[in-house]
């Protein structure tokens, strides 16, 4: 998980409300940040549960959706029903060298998360180790990858698995020549 901080579940659920009410407007991140003003990364850090905007910031980004404030707290977005998912209806939420393909468009109402990972050779989640809300579990495919779980560490390659609380500081970093393909799951989700 790319998490850098201790997110309560109070910023995730105004995030996945935020992105699902976008959504039902049709609207972009971007297209909903030009609209109201903002840069597209405040919208981007809301969502992911990154940044607690102030009452009046809200206000701003959902009179651009249009929605009030109190319609938007009261919006129950339907989760997720769909049970089987083709390969390319995975959604990516990693960047750079880290895929991160996520089962399931939003997280909303769900109580895990599931994730293919692929480390591209010098992959790595980061020098600082974070730490979150939730327990994480995987399964290495193939490849190697080096997990660093407080001060344990361990290079694990295809059939090794792990499985730590998350709140321990931790870091996850591709080794070897090949890319390293993993299959995790994460409860609570943490994006």
């Amino acid at each position: 998980m790319v998490n850098t901080r201790n997110i309560p579940a109070e910023d995730i659920e105004l995030g996945l409300r935020l992105r699902a009410t976008r959504e039902r407007a049709g609207l972009s991140q971007r297209a909903l940040a030009k609209k109201v003003g903002v840069p597209n990364s405040t919208i981007s850090l809301i969502e992911s549960g990154k940044m607690n905007p102030s009452v009046g910031a809200l206000r701003k980004i959902l009179d651009g959706i249009p929605i009030s404030l109190s319609a938007f707290f009261e919006f129950q977005p339907d989760p997720e029903r769909q049970i089987f998912y083709a390969a390319e209806e995975l959604t990516e939420i990693g960047k750079g060298k880290l895929s991160l393909r996520q089962v399931g468009g939003t997280l909303f109402g769900r109580a895990m998360m599931l994730l293919k990972e692929t480390y591209a050779p010098g992959a790595d989640t980061g020098r600082v180790m974070y730490g979150h809300e939730a327990e994480e579990g995987g399964i290495v495919i193939s490849g190697r990858i080096e997990i660093t779980v407080g001060e344990e560490r361990k290079i694990l390659g295809p059939g090794d698995a792990y499985y730590f609380d998350s709140r321990l500081p931790h870091r996850f970093r591709q080794v070897g020549p090949e890319p390293c393909v993993l299959f995790s799951a994460c409860t609570p989700p943490t994006f």
